[in-house]
């Protein structure tokens, strides 16, 4: 059940002892692409940092999580953190950006400090194509902090399903993981789509 306002997250339960090892967001979103349904430890990625790192002692903390489905141009996909369309070759720093994050951050960056992992909707932040670079850098600096919004040229919103058609192609990272261009990009967020402990 997803979390609501008010409501603690999250239980703490005694080591079932067969917990299976996931040391990444892409190797938990591929873990949920195969229906996988064992218990499941994270060792690492965004959506670690986000619940606050291992859990210490003898006890484990269980969450339930949502995942991102996406389609790209045809091609079905899965995300635990967020999936991230830009400029490929400019590292990111030129012409649109589109952030879908199931998580607050991406590594040490803040990029969507709302955002929670269990509320059936995927926080969206996109920054205009005609941001000047200047102030995509002093956005950039302002990342780890989460501070780089409000901004007139940051777009953010709270989705459970959209769709985005760039004019040229842009670079598509899912959980980090590259998969080449894209023009058509598809979203549905799946609540309470797999249980992890910590």
């Amino acid at each position: 059940m997803t979390i609501r306002r008010g409501e603690s997250w999250g239980e703490a339960v005694t080591d079932p002892g067969d917990l299976v090892d996931v040391d990444d967001d892409a190797a938990l979103a591929a873990l949920v692409v195969a229906g996988d349904r064992r218990s499941l430890r994270l060792r690492g990625g965004d959506v670690l940092q986000t619940l606050g790192g291992p859990a210490p002692g003898p006890e484990r903390q269980r969450f339930s999580l949502d995942v991102l489905r996406i389609t790209a141009d045809g091609r079905a996909l899965v995300a635990a953190a967020h999936v991230v369309a830009r400029d490929a070759a400019s590292r990111g720093w030129r012409g649109p950006i589109v952030a879908i994050m199931n998580v607050d951050r991406i590594g040490r960056w803040d990029v969507a400090p709302p955002a929670h992992p269990n509320d059936g909707r995927a926080d969206v932040v996109e920054v205009d194509e005609a941001m000047a670079l200047r102030a995509r850098w002093q956005a950039r600096r302002r990342l780890p902090s989460g501070t780089h919004v409000p901004h007139p040229a940051i777009r953010t919103a709270r989705v459970t399903a959209r769709t985005w058609r760039f004019e040229t192609p842009l670079g598509l990272w899912v959980d980090g993981v590259r998969h080449g261009g894209v023009r058509s990009l598809d979203l549905h967020v799946e609540p309470d789509a797999v249980f992890v402990h910590t």
